[in-house]
């Protein structure tokens, strides 16, 4: 069995003394994990590192083997992000709650897309923290946890979304919640499917990262059992401070 694939490095974890056990998220194979016998070694150090896009080939005898992997560096983004300690945190953030929150070798092509889009505004300093709150919204949906952000859960009406239902996980219009705005979580604009050209100022998105932080904990993480990782509490910490 052997393939190969554009791959985002989301980890790599020492295997002996030189090799490491590398997972990748790809467009058509989903989250794969390999082992490639050099990845810690000095020549190839600098290709796994978490957010860098690689060109890959996976070989294995049986489809469901571990398999060898070798890599080609495309793309060094966390060599780019380096300056910028907020930017490596959200990469961080992206690429840890990814690995947690993919089954293995389901492809999610819809997830690789937003992670990508994530990484290439990162390097470009455009939109990225709306990208970031798309991503974790994308992982949402692709676990099975979609929020209906389209229509009040009410009414039924299409605009004046102003809010979601932490229960439900669907919109609220501003009338219909007015009354128990207190327990309501605010809905960014920026998050809306017609809001392509909206731009988030950073209330609006602290509100997007309390949106989707509620749900990835309450249907996600904590019926698991297991706490939503650390390297997401410190990112936002790093954009609150």
């Amino acid at each position: 069995m052997q393939w190969s694939d554009r791959g985002i490095v989301l980890s790599v974890k020492c295997l002996g003394e030189s090799s490491g056990v590398v997972h990748l998220l790809t467009p058509t194979h989903g989250m794969c994990a390999g082992v490639d016998k050099g990845a810690f070694s000095r020549g190839k150090r600098g290709i796994y590192q978490p957010g860098n896009i690689v060109e890959a080939q996976w070989k294995a005898r049986l489809a469901e083997h571990l398999g060898m992997l070798s890599s080609e560096l495309t793309q060094a983004t966390a060599a780019h992000l380096l300056h910028s300690r907020h930017k490596l945190a959200a990469l961080t953030s992206a690429t840890k709650l990814t690995e947690k929150m993919m089954a293995e070798r389901d492809a999610q092509p819809d997830v690789y897309a937003a992670m990508e889009a994530l990484i290439q505004a990162l390097c470009e300093g455009d939109d990225w923290l709306a990208q970031y709150v798309r991503l974790e919204y994308t992982l949402l949906a692709c676990a099975g946890f979609r929020l209906d952000l389209e229509r009040c859960a009410s009414t039924g009406q299409e605009h004046d979304l102003i809010y979601v239902s932490p229960k439900s996980g669907r919109a609220v219009s501003r009338g219909a919640g007015e009354p128990y705005r207190e327990r309501l979580l605010n809905l960014p604009a920026f998050m809306m499917a017609d809001a392509q050209n909206v731009v988030a100022d950073m209330l609006q998105i602290l509100d997007g990262l309390r949106l989707c932080g509620h749900f990835l904990h309450a249907r996600v993480f904590a019926p698991r059992g297991i706490p939503v990782p650390a390297a997401r509490a410190h990112f936002i910490e790093a954009l609150q401070a």
